[in-house]
């Protein structure tokens, strides 16, 4: 049965081919450009900054996206919001669960879902972000609106990559467009590590004792390894692996490179296992070594165990009732519509219906569907350009574009003084300097970061 075909937003044209006002400018400059020439420029910029995804060259298109301040301020505000109500349901879902209660979801929507963990029910830590930082997928609909197609709660990744992206696109642009007449493009650095600071400072445990920030890594092998050290570098956190982690009663320490054991307050986890039991019941590596301490209330994790549940597709459907349950608003973005298909003949019917409307599984516990890990995906290079991993984030979308967009995003010094504020009140988290590091690795003068180590 073949799929028709639908008609799909294109963010740079209008229906009869004619150039958008709001890229007018931008497609006239780069009429006189070799893109060609343009786009190894980019690629030339991206390896000199080390940014691959796992063994691969990272591709990106060199033709900006361009979304007007009006646009990401509602962007912004929808995704505060949905934020909010997201880390509502989590702490209530593994708590008294109101919203199962009061009928906002059935409990079998909650307790099949494959990234529920019952085991942590009633013995979370008080925490009040448990998903902290939020990759949301968002795709436009036919009439240019945004939408929310995923949220990505457990492990995300992807803003040191859109950083890297938008340096090297600018460092190429520079001097081959004109000073005057077309868009220029918001800083969003260093505001996005200031704000992912804050995210760590507020993850301290009140009344624990201080210990560092450590970036938890699978290691090189890891597709986004190059975001792992990025994000350790800048922070002037620790980046470890699993076993380099030692538990000393309810407490987590990191071995360091002299033998000695620096403790250790918060993790920001970025390992490709992100659950704490598996499909036995039995712990994960990486829970044995953080669980105790996390739920004695000595360790802030960012993100927290069991945010899968809020990853799953049934759940995604019932966002915008969480919004009005929890919160009391009405949704500021509307989530892609969901309709729960049963079967696998289900989804390939729901498929074949037409490409704007996207079957995903459930993940329900027991399905026949492979479990995707959340941290990342070991592949092989694929051969040419269009097969190898990449971002169109530069790009207009020809069709359901899916740009990933972090939560804390670098929006404003309103989210800066909120960050701050958050950060007040938390136990102490030491974001270390690194001795010994040579003055080349770091970076430009006024930057907040610092050198990482690898332990």
């Amino acid at each position: 049965m073949e799929s028709e075909l639908q008609p799909v937003f294109d963010e740079d044209r209008q229906l009869d081919g004619a150039p958008r006002s709001l890229y007018d400018p931008l497609l006239e400059a780069l009429e006189g450009l070799d893109l060609i020439a343009l786009q190894e420029s980019v690629a030339e910029g991206l390896r000199d900054r080390g940014v691959t995804f796992g063994s691969c060259p990272f591709v990106v298109d060199p033709v900006p996206r361009l979304i007007t301040g009006a646009e990401w301020r509602r962007i912004e505000a929808g995704l505060v919001q949905r934020t909010r109500a997201l880390n509502r349901f989590l702490i209530d879902a593994y708590g008294p669960q109101r919203a199962v209660a009061e009928g906002i979801l059935s409990r079998g929507t909650v307790e099949d879902a494959e990234g529920f963990e019952a085991e942590l029910v009633g013995r979370l830590p008080p925490q009040r972000w448990p998903a902290a930082i939020i990759g949301f997928d968002l795709v436009r609909d036919l009439a240019g609106e945004f939408l929310i197609l995923e949220d990505n709660v457990r492990t995300p990744s992807g803003y040191a990559y859109a950083l890297a992206a938008r340096e090297a696109l600018q460092e190429a642009l520079q001097g081959a467009l004109p000073r005057e007449g077309w868009p220029v493009p918001r800083p969003v650095d260093p505001a996005t590590f200031e704000l992912l600071a804050g995210v760590m400072r507020a993850a301290g445990r009140p009344g624990a004792p201080p210990g560092s920030v450590a970036v938890l890594t699978d290691g090189p092998d890891n597709v986004a390894y190059y975001e792992h050290a990025r994000a350790a570098e800048r922070l002037g956190a620790i980046l470890a692996t699993p076993d380099q982690l030692d538990v000393v009663g309810e407490r987590l320490g990191v071995r360091l490179s002299d033998g000695s054991v620096e403790p250790v307050g918060v993790v920001y986890r970025r390992t490709d296992e992100d659950r704490a039991y598996d499909e036995r019941g039995e712990l994960t590596d990486v829970a044995a070594v953080l669980l105790p301490a996390w739920l004695a209330g000595n360790l802030g994790l960012v993100n927290a165990f069991g945010n899968g549940l809020a990853d799953d597709k049934l759940v995604h459907g019932h966002v915008e009732d969480f919004i009005r349950f929890y919160l009391e608003e009405e949704p500021l973005l509307r989530s892609v519509p969901t309709s729960h298909v049963a079967s696998e003949p289900e989804v390939t019917i729901a498929r074949a219906r037409g490409h704007h409307r996207q079957p995903r599984p459930a993940r329900r516990k027991a399905a026949p569907w492979p479990r995707r890990q959340g941290g990342g995906h070991r592949s092989a290079c694929a051969g040419g350009g269009s097969g190898a991993p990449g971002a169109g984030a530069g790009a207009p979308s020809r069709g359901l574009h899916q740009p990933a967009v972090d939560h804390p995003v670098p929006a404003s010094d309103g989210d800066r003084r909120a960050a701050s504020a958050a950060a007040r009140g938390s136990a102490p988290v030491r974001l270390r300097r690194s001795p010994g590091v040579a003055d080349a690795g770091r970076p430009p003068a006024g930057s907040p970061s610092i050198p990482a180590r690898w332990w």
